[in-house]
């Protein structure tokens, strides 16, 4: 009995490295387990790869360019939508912080409601600190995406002005006049909309995402292999994706934004990275 008991424990730990291969596969989906017992965010995994970021269709803003070719050296996992609500309550509950309301703060009737939602009034310091929660909860490691790995996963593959083509046609995206019935009005639950060429969700407005980079006015002097741009005296961080109150122009997949790390709003909110 201890011999096949052995000989059955030699078996589960040869799949290990066939398991972690497995999962970092381009495409494949997947949750962490968290030691409190309930499931990470869902991710998708998002393979190496080169593309040219800023402005490539023309036109633009000037912090959109120079246009620069970034190589990702290694396949990374990017949360497949927007952090929501259930996700970040979670964390909330956990760690003892307050929650963050669902809607217009000084309006005490806009609740916008939760669970499938995106989190929103969560600033950059409260995203990076879910980001830690997550890495301690797991073993593994969680953090905010590069502006670059955020471009990256957002065009899937396009270079035109958005993933799915030059126009922004009809409810497509979340925006103020992109044809849907939340133009401008409030959020969308998450996955309301089609997926990117990748599979990832509202990478074109909804809620405006944090990214790990420091402000810059424009990619001079950016990193050529994505990882996030730290160097610098600017506080603001990088914000992408445009949101549910933003025009057309903003939810562009090179458009940039930026903010304090304290700011609060109600248009703000972010994705999580989980290195392999």
């Amino acid at each position: 009995m201890r011999r096949t008991n052995r000989i059955f424990l030699t078996f589960l730990i040869a799949l290990l490295p066939l398991a972690a291969m497995a999962a970092e596969k381009p495409g494949v989906l997947f949750r962490d387990r968290l030691k409190q017992g309930n499931n990470g965010p869902e991710l998708l995994v998002i393979p190496a790869g080169s593309f040219r970021m800023g402005a490539v269709h023309g036109g633009g803003d000037s912090d959109e360019k120079p246009v620069h070719l970034i190589t990702i050296a290694r396949p990374f996992a990017i949360g497949r939508y927007e952090v929501t609500f259930a996700e970040y309550d979670l964390f909330c509950a956990a760690t003892g912080r307050e929650k963050p309301k669902d809607g217009r703060r000084w309006f005490p009737f806009s609740n916008w409601g939760r669970e499938r939602r995106p989190a929103i009034n969560v600033t950059w310091d409260d995203a990076v600190a879910y980001t830690r929660w997550l890495s301690e909860q797991t073993g593994r490691t969680y953090r905010l995406p590069s502006e670059a790995e955020w471009e990256y996963a957002a065009k899937s593959g396009s270079e035109d002005r958005y993933w799915w083509g030059f126009n922004v046609g009809e409810n497509r995206a979340n925006c103020k006049g992109c044809g849907s019935k939340f133009d401008g009005k409030k959020t969308a639950p998450v996955g309301t909309f089609p997926a990117n060429r990748f599979g990832l969700f509202d990478t074109a407005g909804n809620v405006w995402e944090w990214c790990q980079d420091r402000w810059h006015e424009s990619y001079e002097g950016a990193p050529a292999d994505g990882t996030a741009w730290e160097a610098g005296d600017d506080q603001r961080r990088v914000e992408r994706g445009g949101s549910f109150g933003s025009k057309p122009r903003y939810v562009r997949s090179s458009a940039r934004g930026r903010g304090k790390p304290t700011d609060r709003y109600v248009y703000l909110g972010f994705r999580v990275v989980r290195e392999l």
